[in-house]
C-alpha cells in the first residue's frame, strides 16, 4: 500500500521525523518496504504568470513572454523563451530562475539555468513542464497550476514536493491497515499523539427516490447500503488536489465519479462502487451466480460466473462481479446524470480467491477477502455523497440499509500469565489494559485476565495469541530482552531402514546425473502424452497459461529440461529429479499434510541421453542404451535385488520398456522414450527414463551379520537351449528353486543366436549360458551331489520351459 506522509499526518501527526515515523511502522509490524521522496532535488523554481505572450520574430515554434515572478519580478515581468504549445496569456506555471537548478539528468549532474539568447532574444528563466520537473512523464507542454497559486511561492512549497511517499508491505492479517486512516490508528496507538477522525456530517436528504434490494444471500453480503443521487455534472474536473492525492496514492485520476470513490477506498479503506441508475433495469439482487451467466466487467473482460462466485444483478442480467469489479453495463460515463452509491459489507470467505479465478486482481477484492468495517457503511456513503455533491452538484435521496447477516465479534480472554510466557518479558495487567486502551479496544479486567471485544474493523482478532501480538507490538519488541530459547533439542532418528532423500541424491549424483528442480504444475500435454492422463488436476491460477495442469509423472519435466540443454548444444545429458506427482484418489482425506482427494507420493526420476561415457581413448563411443540405465536402477536400489518385466508405459518405446518390481511389487518403469513423441518433442534420438516410487528407493535392510563360510562353493556352467519366449528371470528363478537350497546363486554370462538356423539350435531358439553356484554349509559337495542337483535343475528347466542342453 503507497501513501504520502502529508496525509497521514493529517489524521495523526507525531513529533518524530520521517525517519523515525518508518522505523516506527516497520516495527510494530507494518513494514515499510520503500521511502521515495515526491519530487527529486531542485531549487529557485517559483510559480509565474504569463502575462505577454508573441510571436518570436526568428523562430515559428517559439514564444517570447513576458512572466510575473511576485517578488522575483522587482524590474517588471521576466522576458522568457519558450516553446512550449501551451504557452499563453494567463495561465499560472512553474518559473525557474536564473541559477536555478533542475532535477539531475540522465548524468545524473543538476541543470542549472542561465542567461540564455535563443534565436537573438535574450531569455532570463525558464517556463517547465511536468517531465522537466520529474513530476510525471507529461511533456505536452507548460505544467499548468490553479489560477489561485500565489505568484512567487516556491514551488516545492505550493505542490508540497518534500512529502514522502511510504509503501508498506502488509501481512494479510492487516487489513485495517488498507487505509490511510487505519494506518493513522496504528501510528496514534503506538505513539500516544491525539488521533483527528475524520469529520463526517449528514448530507440531508432532498429526494424520496430509493432503490429497491433484494440480498438473497446472507452468506455472500451482511450490510447493503445504498443512496440514490440525482442531477450529477460527471463531466466537472477532479479537484487537483483529489489527483494529487490519487497519483501519490499510485492511482490514476479517471473521472470525477470514480476517482472520489477511489479516494475514500484510500481514505478510509472502503472500496465502493457508483452505478448509472438509469441503467439499472428494476431493483438490485445480491446473490450468488448461476451457472452460464455472463458480465463485461470494467476492464472490458467478459466473464462466465457460476454458483461459487457473488454477483450484484438487476431483473434483466448481471451487473457487477460482487466485491470485487463492477460491470460495464451500468458504468457511469459521461452521459451520465443520476447515479446509485453502494456500500456493502461482503464476507471474507465470499470474496477470497475469487479475482484470481478470472485472472486479475482489484484493490476492492484485496481489501473484502481480507475483512472491512461493516459498520461504516452509512458514514461512508455520507462521505461519497459529501464530496459528489461538492464536485458533481446534485440532490441525494435517503439511505437504505439492508442487514441480513452482521458479524458478531466474539470475547477474547487474554491472561497475563500466559502473555508474559509466550512474549518472553514479565508485562503487568496494567500494560495489558494500556495496550488494549491505546489500540480503541473494548474490556473487561478479571483477576490476572482481559476479556477483549475485538472491534467492527479488526478481523484478525479471534484468539488469544493474536492479543498477546498485539501488547508486544504496541509495547516494542524493542523491549525484549537477548534470551536465548529454552526449547529441548530432540534429535529426530531416522529409521535404520530408511535412508534419507539426501542420501538419494548424492547416490544418483555419484552415478553421473546432476539434480534438477521443476514446477509441479506442467502442460497438459505432457500429462496426456507422457503419462496417459486425460484428466489432470487443474491449477485454478496458474501462473502462466501452459503451466495448467499437476503433474503426476516426472518424465515430462525431464523431457523439457533435456530439450533445454540440447537447444544450448549439450551433447551428453544426464538428469534427475526428486519430486512430488499428483493424481486423484477418493480415498485420500484432508489433513494437516494432505488434501481431500489428492494422493502426493514423492517419485525420483532420471533421464541419460547421448554417449554412454565421455570422450575418452580407452572405450570406443555408444550411445546410452537401456541396460545401461537399468544398470544405474540397480545400483540406486542396491542392496536390494529388483526383478524387471516386459510391461508398456505411455511414455515409453514399448519393445524397449521394463516395470521394475520389488518383491513382486511395481515400484517404476525404465525404458527408452517412445519413438512417436522422440520425434514430437524434436529430439535427435531417444533419451532412456526411469521414474520410481522414492519410498520404494529409500527403504533398505538392516544388515544381518553372516557367519563365513566353512565349506567351498562349488561352480558349474549350463548352455540350456530355450524358446526365444521365454524370459530370463523366468528361467533364473526356476533354476534358483532347489528344494535342498544348495544352488545359491545362477548367473547369465552368454547368449548364442546363430545367424543360420541349425540342427542344434533351430530358428526361434537361443542358448543361454548360465553359470550355477553351488554350497552346502554343513558338508562338502561331492561329484555325486553336484551332479544330483545339476541334473535336478535342468530337469526343472526342461520341464517349467522346455529347455535342454545344448549338445
Amino acid at each position: 500500500m503507497q501513501f504520502p506522509e502529508s496525509w497521514l499526518r493529517e489524521f495523526c501527526n507525531p513529533p518524530i521525523s520521517t525517519q523515525q515515523l518508518a522505523d516506527l511502522l516497520t516495527m510494530a509490524g507494518l513494514e515499510v518496504e520503500e521511502m521515495s521522496p515526491v519530487a527529486p532535488p531542485f531549487t529557485n523554481i517559483v510559480v509565474g504568470e504569463i502575462v505577454e505572450a508573441e510571436q518570436h520574430p526568428n523562430a515559428d515554434r517559439l514564444r517570447v513572454c513576458r512572466v510575473d515572478a511576485g517578488p522575483h519580478s522587482k524590474d517588471g515581468p521576466l522576458q522568457i523563451v519558450c516553446g512550449a504549445p501551451n504557452a499563453r496569456v494567463g495561465i499560472r506555471v512553474p518559473l525557474a530562475l536564473v541559477g536555478a537548478e533542475l532535477p539531475p539528468g540522465e548524468d545524473g549532474k543538476p541543470f542549472q539555468i542561465k542567461v540564455g539568447k535563443l534565436r537573438g532574444v535574450e531569455s532570463f528563466g525558464m517556463l517547465c513542464s511536468a517531465r522537466e520537473l520529474q513530476l510525471s512523464e507529461d511533456h505536452g507542454g507548460l505544467l499548468e497550476l490553479p489560477a489561485d497559486a500565489p505568484l512567487g511561492q516556491d514551488i516545492r512549497q505550493y505542490l508540497n514536493l518534500d512529502d514522502t511517499l511510504f509503501t508498506l508491505k502488509l501481512t494479510p492479517n492487516l487489513a485495517h491497515c488498507l487505509s490511510v486512516y487505519g494506518v493513522a490508528r496504528e501510528v496514534s496507538a503506538l505513539t500516544g499523539t491525539p488521533l483527528n477522525a475524520p469529520r463526517i456530517d449528514a448530507v440531508a436528504p432532498a429526494l424520496d427516490d430509493t432503490l429497491a434490494v433484494d440480498v438473497q444471500a446472507s452468506d455472500l453480503c451482511g450490510r447493503f447500503s445504498g443512496r440514490i443521487v440525482r442531477g450529477v455534472n460527471t463531466k466537472a474536473q477532479t479537484p487537483a488536489w483529489m489527483v494529487e492525492r490519487l497519483a501519490r496514492c499510485g492511482q490514476r485520476a479517471v473521472s470525477p465519479l470514480v476517482d472520489i470513490s477511489n479516494y475514500v477506498m484510500f481514505e478510509l479503506g472502503r472500496p465502493s462502487h457508483i452505478f448509472d441508475l438509469d441503467k439499472i433495469h428494476g431493483g438490485l439482487q445480491v446473490r450468488w451466480g448461476r451457472e452460464g451467466e455472463t458480465l463485461k466487467l470494467l476492464n472490458g473482460n467478459t466473464i462466465t460466473v457460476d454458483g461459487q462466485v457473488g454477483v450484484i444483478a438487476d431483473d434483466q442480467a448481471v451487473e457487477s462481479l460482487a466485491g470485487i469489479m463492477g460491470g460495464d453495463a451500468t458504468a457511469v460515463s459521461d452521459d451520465t446524470r443520476n447515479i446509485y452509491i453502494e456500500a456493502a459489507f461482503w464476507w471474507p470467505s465470499a470474496i477470497a480467491g475469487r479475482s484470481r479465478r478470472f485472472n486479475f486482481s482489484t484493490d476492492a477484492g484485496h481489501r473484502f477477502e481480507r475483512g472491512v468495517d461493516p459498520q461504516q457503511t452509512v458514514e461512508h456513503i455520507e462521505r461519497i455523497t459529501a464530496l459528489v455533491q461538492q464536485i458533481c452538484g446534485g440532490q441525494a435521496g435517503p439511505i437504505t440499509d439492508v442487514q441480513p447477516a452482521m458479524p458478531a465479534r466474539q470475547p477474547v480472554r487474554l491472561r497475563v500469565a500466559r502473555a508474559a510466557k509466550v512474549i518472553g518479558m514479565p508485562v503487568t495487567q496494567a500494560e495489558c489494559a494500556g495496550v488494549m486502551q491505546r489500540l480503541g479496544l473494548q474490556y473487561t479486567e478479571g483477576e490476572g485476565e482481559l476479556t477483549v471485544t475485538p472491534p467492527s474493523w479488526r478481523f484478525d482478532l479471534t484468539i488469544e495469541e493474536d492479543l498477546i501480538e498485539e501488547v508486544v507490538r504496541v509495547l516494542g519488541f524493542h523491549r525484549l530482552p537477548a534470551t536465548p530459547p529454552l526449547a529441548p533439542v530432540t534429535v529426530k532418528v531416522r529409521p535404520e531402514a530408511r535412508r534419507s532423500g539426501h542420501a538419494v541424491r548424492h547416490a544418483l549424483a555419484a552415478l553421473g546425473y546432476q539434480e534438477t528442480i521443476n514446477f509441479s504444475f506442467v502442460e497438459e500435454r505432457w500429462e496426456r502424452e507422457l503419462s496417459g492422463n486425460e484428466d489432470p488436476i487443474k491449477v485454478l491460477n496458474p501462473i502462466a497459461a501452459p503451466l495448467a495442469v499437476m503433474r503426476s509423472s516426472l518424465m515430462g519435466s525431464l523431457v523439457n529440461v533435456l530439450k533445454y540443454n540440447l537447444a544450448r548444444r549439450a551433447s551428453r545429458v544426464r538428469v534427475f529429479e526428486v519430486g512430488r506427482v499428483f493424481w486423484r484418489d477418493a480415498s485420500v482425506a484432508s489433513t494437516d499434510t494432505s488434501v481431500a482427494g489428492v494422493c502426493q507420493p514423492m517419485h525420483v526420476g532420471g533421464l541419460a541421453y547421448g554417449q554412454a561415457l565421455p570422450l575418452q581413448w580407452g572405450e570406443t563411443e555408444r550411445n546410452v542404451d537401456f541396460f545401461d540405465v537399468k544398470g544405474d536402477v540397480e545400483s540406486l536400489l542396491a542392496p536390494y535385488k529388483a526383478s524387471y518385466q516386459a510391461a508398456e508405459h505411455p511414455a515409453m518405446h514399448p519393445g524397449r520398456c521394463a516395470a521394475v518390481l520389488l518383491d513382486g511389487v511395481v515400484v517404476g518403469h525404465v525404458g527408452e522414450l517412445h519413438p512417436k513423441w522422440r520425434q514430437a518433442y524434436d529430439l535427435p534420438q531417444a533419451p532412456v527414463l526411469f521414474e520410481l516410487n522414492l519410498s520404494a528407493v529409500q527403504a533398505r535392510p538392516v544388515p544381518v551379520a553372516q557367519p563365513v563360510p566353512r565349506q567351498q562353493s562349488s561352480l558349474r556352467d549350463l548352455a540350456l537351449v530355450v524358446s526365444d519366449k521365454v524370459s530370463h528371470e523366468a528361467l533364473i528363478d526356476t533354476l534358483r528353486a532347489d528344494p535342498q537350497g544348495l544352488v545359491r546363486t545362477a548367473v547369465l554370462f552368454d547368449i548364442y543366436k546363430p545367424a543360420q538356423p541349425t540342427a542344434d539350435i533351430p530358428a526361434g531358439e537361443r542358448s543361454l549360458a548360465v553359470r550355477l553356484e553351488l554350497l552346502d554349509n554343513e558338508a562338502t559337495l561331492n561329484d555325486e551331489r553336484i551332479d544330483a542337483v545339476i541334473a535336478a535343475a535342468v530337469a526343472r528347466v526342461q520341464s517349467a520351459h522346455g529347455a535342454r542342453l545344448r549338445a
